[in-house]
């Protein structure tokens, strides 16, 4: 029993090959919009006459075994021998085709047998990453935004991540998500964004296609690390740095010891003059009574003032009267046995006279 069914179904299949008259290829072709459509239609009999090309349906396109191409009206269509040798195989050429020309494509031999294919059009957008080449720090979120518009049908939009040695880092399906919208053209926008922690220098891709493309789409932008550069490309950024610092401060330094310096001299160059004027009028004032007496103690001297800390500051306000107010020269007495009493008080008078509070006394020897 099993064997009987076996060769019914092997029969039934010899049949088939048997009795097919036409060969169409390809069964399905997808192209883009504006490309061109061309599929091959084959006769295994040279019994056919005419051969008629159908487009959703629609005759467009009329060819004789014995005539070739007859005239047509559709414009975009034409018709050429596959090859000069064979006249029983043709391939029908759909020009700039348009979504309207999407459906089934017929070939049929009048009276024979008929074949029919699969045409699809589809539609190529464009896609973007938004914004400019993009500077983060190290360990920064970062966010790319992509958006792929005026596709049909919807496109497979993925990013792609390398670093400058073109190595690529693995993209997670949860770092990115995607949105679609679709327009009253039966046209779909994709917006996708794409979120990861900045590590290295690289490049961005965003990729959108359709299965009529050999090639994505793709557009990109340059992601820089500011750690990586420090790191990679200027070694001597970190210790140049820390010389300059290092140099700043002791400038800086320098600069203040040369201001306390220079300021101290400036308070020693204006005290030194009055200094030097007091010495030299107390000197002045007080040699020739010192040339008179020898540089002698005078013994009969007696302090009659008050203490020594007042003392200190009668004399040092007399110094100072002495510096603003020039008092007469007393004449210097000169020790001799033949003077008078007389002019031993006149000389204590004159002495009185030139210093008030203090009282000096010459006793000749």
């Amino acid at each position: 029993m099993d064997n009987f069914s076996l060769l019914v179904l092997l029969l039934s299949f010899w049949i088939q090959v048997v009795g097919a008259q036409v060969k169409l290829s390809p069964e399905t072709l997808t192209v883009l919009r504006g490309q061109e459509a061309r599929f091959t239609c084959t006769a295994t009999t040279t019994q056919w006459t005419v051969m008629i090309w159908l487009l959703n349906s629609t005759a467009v396109l009329t060819i004789s075994r014995d005539l070739g191409v007859l005239p047509f009206i559709t414009a975009n269509v034409t018709a050429k021998p596959a090859s000069a040798s064979q006249k029983d195989s043709w391939v029908f050429v759909l020009k700039n085709t348009q979504r309207h020309n999407q459906g089934q494509v017929t070939c049929d031999l009048q009276g024979i047998d008929r074949k029919t294919a699969s045409l699809f059009v589809q539609e190529k957008g464009s896609v973007k990453i938004t914004g400019d080449n993009r500077l983060a720090f190290k360990g920064q979120s970062i966010l790319f935004e992509c958006q792929a518009a005026g596709w049909f049908p919807q496109p497979t939009l993925q990013w792609h991540v390398k670093d400058r040695k073109g190595i690529g880092m693995e993209v997670r399906r949860g770092d990115y998500n995607i949105s679609i919208q679709e327009s009253g053209k039966s046209l779909f926008t994709v917006t996708s964004n794409l979120s990861f922690s900045a590590a290295k220098s690289s490049r961005v891709d965003c990729l959108a296609s359709v299965s009529a493309l050999t090639t994505p789409l793709n557009s990109s932008v340059n992601l820089t690390v500011v750690a990586e550069v420090v790191q990679e490309e200027d070694d001597c950024t970190v210790p140049l740095a820390v010389t300059a610092s290092l140099c700043a401060l002791l400038l800086l330094l320098l600069l203040c010891i040369c201001t306390v310096l220079w300021y101290r001299q400036r308070r020693q160059a204006k005290s030194s003059p009055q200094e030097t004027t007091w010495f030299d009028q107390s000197g002045s004032g007080r040699s020739p009574v010192a040339e008179t007496t020898g540089g002698k103690v005078n013994l009969g001297y007696s302090s009659e003032g008050p203490t020594d800390a007042a003392y200190n500051e009668v004399i040092m306000g007399t110094r100072r009267q002495e510096d603003f107010v020039s008092f007469p020269k007393v004449p210097d007495i000169v020790s001799s046995s033949n003077l008078s009493l007389h002019s031993e008080s006149q000389a204590q008078v004159c002495l009185s006279e030139e210093s008030p509070k203090n009282v000096r006394r010459i006793t000749t020897v």
